[in-house]
């Protein structure tokens, strides 16, 4: 793995023009070929390929905040393509083959860890389940095997195997090319890359309008610092799709909700995979700061909070120290919300919209950051090209009125 004296140095100096939090926004010009409202993971990727792989380099990405300090920032870091349905696997194994020469491509470390995601089971339902999800990855090409809890103890040995919980292991699916990478370094990586190829990333610009012809077509955007012109304009801000399409007059049907998540205090190693647990919804890996990062469910209930239900975590907590009862003694050091859309089949929408030359790509749920690269890749190219990416072609907007659903509502397991 090859990393130049600069791309090492400059991932340790936030403040310096190109990578962290206090990028220094050029001031936005009268026009651009694309306009990109959203600059997290996704948003950036897909500036990245439309810059390298399309030749469209005049490209604004335009951010209300700062670069990745949505949910990009406030993800659990997990990546894996183990999804039931052939649209889901075509998508998220895109997105893994990706990510697995993104440090080389983007010639930034994004710290992918090919450590494993273990999915248990406790009981014959969850049995029946996940082996169903082996034999459809297998068909796919995806890896996937099942696991004895004596393996999948073997494999995590943390794990607590006994008969006498509430929630006792009776196997587990395992992907051993899942894993993990460090969530604010891939939004970095791809806004240097992209920056780089010529494209402005712009902070503090919230956009305010979705301007339009006599026609209906897109002619650009009203922001807090002025107006930005563009023909084509793909929105791609998680949370937040639904205020941002209505300026254009466009329904989305999506509903947002608080996703919660905790770390612990940092520790040597001594977690080794990522353990994940539909039946409790609890799951867990170990960052390479030594915190144990734990993911819980989402609340019951919509809203834009970044908080959520103390008693979500609360319940997550319980789980997480019956099934690693060594984690018993930990202390816990903050815990957060991100905001996630999610439509009718839990699948994501990316492709055209009724309005001329406004694309969108939103609606990931809790499978956002694991789909990074695959989804910015397919996202770019149909906005360059103007037609669904093969990939994108099976997440149109119009399958809510065909009927045509991908519905991974209870078939992505734990959805993280």
């Amino acid at each position: 793995m090859k990393f130049s004296l600069r791309s090492l140095l400059s991932q340790g100096l936030s403040g310096h023009r190109g990578w962290g939090p206090q990028w220094r926004s050029p001031e936005p010009r009268a026009e651009y070929d694309v306009i990109i409202v959203g600059a997290g993971g996704h948003g950036l990727a897909t500036a990245y390929y439309l810059a390298a792989e399309h030749g469209v380099r005049n490209v604004a990405v335009l951010e209300k905040g700062w670069l990745g300090g949505g949910n990009t920032g406030r993800n659990t870091t997990i990546i894996r393509s183990n999804y039931l349905w052939d649209e889901s696997a075509a998508i998220y194994e895109h997105a893994l083959k990706l990510w697995e020469g993104l440090s080389q491509a983007l010639n930034y470390n994004v710290m992918y860890s090919p450590r494993g995601v273990m999915m248990l089971a406790h009981g014959v339902h969850d049995e029946q389940v996940f082996k169903r999800h082996v034999h459809a990855n297998r068909l796919n090409g995806i890896d996937n095997e099942w696991l004895t809890p004596e393996e999948a103890k073997e494999f995590c040995p943390p794990l607590n195997i006994s008969r006498d919980v509430r929630y006792p292991i009776t196997g587990a699916a395992l992907q051993r090319r899942g894993g993990t990478a460090r969530h604010d370094a891939v939004a970095w990586g791809y806004a240097r890359g992209a920056s780089a190829r010529g494209v402005d990333i712009i902070q503090n610009c919230e956009v305010t309008a979705i301007t339009r012809d006599a026609g209906g077509a897109v002619t650009g955007v009203e922001t807090t610092r002025g107006r930005i012109g563009a023909k084509r304009i793909g929105v791609v801000a998680a949370g937040h799709t639904s205020v941002l399409m209505g300026m254009a007059g466009v329904r989305m049907p999506l509903e947002s909700y608080p996703l919660q998540a905790l770390v612990s205090e940092p520790v040597k190693p001594v977690f080794p995979c990522v353990v994940m647990s539909n039946t409790i919804h609890a799951y867990i890996s170990q960052s390479d700061k030594g915190e144990l990062v734990i993911g819980a469910g989402t609340d019951a209930y919509t809203s834009y909070s970044q908080a959520g239900g103390l008693h979500i975590a609360a319940h997550t907590l319980d789980a997480i120290c019956e099934m690693f009862p060594m984690f018993r003694r930990m202390r816990m050091l903050r815990n957060w919300g991100g905001i996630v859309d999610v439509t009718p089949d839990r699948s994501p929408i990316i492709g055209k919209t009724p309005v001329p030359g406004l694309f969108v790509n939103c609606g990931w749920g809790t499978g956002g950051f694991k789909a990074t690269p695959g989804s910015g890749h397919v996202f770019a190219a149909t906005i360059a090209r103007g037609e669904p990416h093969p990939i994108a072609a099976p997440f149109t907007l119009e399958r809510f009125t065909t009927g045509r659903l991908i519905d991974e509502a209870a078939a992505a397991a734990v959805a993280h």
